[in-house]
């Protein structure tokens, strides 16, 4: 089983979408605004087909649809082929070359690229570097307690309650600035939407990593994390 298969493929199809970046524009110059469930941005872009005039309601996706989009298919299109065969969303490994694919090469803004899924596409690898640099899934959450924000990472791990984001404007408590302004360059993003990004991905990922509401997949969580961004590395140069 994967836990950021499903999150992670979808936000991958959106990214690749020749139509994401007329249909979920960045660099729209938005208010940072603290937003409860999937939030503004990243509902768009796990929302389907909705259009700009549609908004999407978290609660009706307090969690990502694990048979939305085949993994497995999504890398072999990447590829060029049909079926990848490194098999469905359990292979973890297929996830690191989902997102290389979309972050490498710079292809990406001629075919369409450079809406909101590339956007946080952009911040998936930002997000998952913060917890394993910070001690995997529990250091991490204990990091975020210790900062005062312990009642927002309690909803995150809720299988029942809605993500309680952070407010975008202190996400730079958790992010460093210069990370920050690099996605928002290699994006073409500004920065107050890519705060916007990190404060509504960052609880997605937790609410990903801890499907029973606790700590008991920590050890699959923190191995996952592992191998994407190993798998990653080559394709986050342009971000260092």
């Amino acid at each position: 089983m994967s836990l950021l298969g499903n999150l992670i493929s979808q936000v991958a199809k959106s990214a690749m979408d020749p139509e994401d970046a007329r249909r979920n524009p960045i660099n729209q110059r938005v208010q940072p605004r603290r937003t409860g469930g999937l939030g503004d941005i990243l509902g768009s872009v796990l929302g389907g087909g909705a259009n700009q005039n549609q908004r999407y309601n978290p609660q009706q996706h307090s969690r990502v649809d694990p048979n939305q989009l085949g993994l497995d298919d999504l890398l072999g299109g990447l590829m060029g082929g049909g079926r990848s065969p490194m098999g469905s969303a359990g292979g973890t490994g297929a996830l690191g070359s989902i997102l290389g694919s979309v972050l490498g090469g710079g292809q990406r803004r001629s075919s369409g690229f450079g809406g909101k899924g590339m956007l946080i596409a952009a911040l998936m690898p930002l997000v998952l570097s913060w917890i394993q640099r910070n001690g995997g899934l529990s250091g991490a959450l204990g990091k975020l307690s210790n900062m005062g924000f312990g009642q927002q990472a309690q909803s995150w791990m809720s299988a029942q309650d809605l993500n309680d984001n952070v407010d975008p404007n202190e996400i730079h408590r958790i992010f460093d600035h210069e990370e920050i302004r690099k996605v928002a360059e290699h994006t073409g993003a500004d920065e107050t939407e890519v705060r916007q990004g990190l404060a509504e991905l960052l609880p997605e990922v937790v609410n990903q990593l801890t499907p029973n509401g606790d700590l008991e997949t920590e050890g699959e969580a923190n191995d996952e994390i592992d191998q994407i961004l190993g798998n990653l590395s080559g394709s986050l140069k342009d971000f260092k």
